[in-house]
């Protein structure tokens, strides 16, 4: 799931997996933005 959402829609990639992989801090949260680049 995560990989088609990653390449058809960006934001819902990261919304659904700011629940998915439960992000524990801000660091988490910018490896992952990080990753759509």
């Amino acid at each position: 799931v995560m990989r088609e959402l990653k390449r058809l829609d960006k934001v819902a990639y990261i919304r659904f997996a700011s629940v998915y992989r439960s992000f524990a801090d801000i660091e988490s949260f910018e490896s992952a933005l990080k990753e759509l680049k």
